[in-house]
């Protein structure tokens, strides 16, 4: 870490993060202009960049070398994926929030260039123009790469992560059991594929770009894999214990919308001795395959022990 602490490390790393993603921002122009500003409006939002941030470090973790513009798309691809899914789950048809991090959710801000909220079909839109130009700036990526096997090999765990066997499908089986009893099984399928897939795309990316052979990239993922487990267990914890001021966004939602959750499953100090369980587990792992790493350490126990 170059003797920074990990608040000051975190800082550089999402200013990196914020200036890369802004160079890829379409410009808000022409007669797509909305669809643009609603892309934009979602990505700049805020948030806390996490993806990016666990990418860039795996990276650092297996490579000596700075990270290099193949990382820097990646980074960027991956964050637009993420926000397009938010940008869904807000929909009416779907958690109907009007609020996410303290601000409008896409479809309830107000678009400028049409004068009046964005809506419902313009957040639709948005999520499907972030998903889309996510693969079209990795796969331009290709062209200019000096290591295109490897990067092909991120954009395909990108693509797998991100579809009907990663998040879509996880997504999917949550919106189908809304309201009905779910079990164990069912769960443990959608915490793996809708909240957890970006998360191993995360770590298994950095890991690829880095050089790293195959058995690394499969422990990666179970590291990754853990933790995004341990991050939706704690979200459910959250939106039964916090309120909406400390968390940017509705809580009681999930009661709301008759969704089942490790909380109402397990009761919630069983879910917290899960979320020390599994995040010990991904530490100890990572420690086993490159030592010591106190900044991913300290990133894994920050996004476990959050208050929002």
């Amino acid at each position: 870490m170059n003797k920074l602490s990990f608040q000051q490390q975190t800082a550089q790393n999402l200013a990196t993060i914020e200036e890369h993603l802004k160079q890829y921002l379409p410009l808000e122009q022409g007669y797509q202009e909305t669809i643009f500003s609603s892309m934009n409006y979602s990505l700049l939002a805020g948030g806390k960049r996490i993806r990016p941030l666990i990418l860039l470090e795996t990276y650092r973790a297996f490579c000596q070398d700075e990270p290099d513009e193949d990382v820097f798309c990646m980074m960027s691809a991956l964050e637009m994926i993420h926000t397009s899914s938010l940008v869904h789950d807000d929909l009416p048809c779907m958690d109907n929030d009007q609020y996410r991090r303290g601000k409008y959710t896409t479809w309830y801000q107000y678009g400028d260039a049409i004068g009046k909220p964005f809506g419902q079909a313009i957040g639709v839109l948005c999520g499907d123009a972030l998903l889309t130009y996510a693969f079209e700036i990795a796969s331009k990526r290709l062209e200019a790469s000096s290591k295109p096997r490897q990067l092909g090999k991120a954009i395909y765990l990108l693509a797998k992560k991100t579809g009907i066997y990663g998040m879509i499908g996880g997504q999917t089986l949550d919106v189908e059991l809304t309201g009905q009893p779910m079990d164990a099984g069912q769960m443990e399928f959608i915490f793996r594929l809708k909240t957890g897939a970006l998360l191993e795309a995360s770590m298994m990316m950095g890991a690829v770009l880095a050089g790293a052979d195959e058995k690394t990239v499969s422990l990666v993922e179970s590291i990754a894999a853990n933790i995004g487990k341990a991050f939706q267990i704690r979200d459910d914890i959250l939106d039964v214990t916090s309120t909406t001021a400390q968390l940017g966004k509705p809580v009681h939602s999930d009661e709301k919308n008759q969704k089942t959750t490790y909380v109402t499953l397990y009761g919630l100090e069983q879910a917290k001795k899960d979320v020390d369980e599994l995040t010990q587990d991904a530490i100890d792992t990572l420690q086993q395959l490159c030592g010591a790493n106190t900044y991913l350490e300290n990133l894994f126990l920050e996004m476990i022990n959050r208050n929002k």
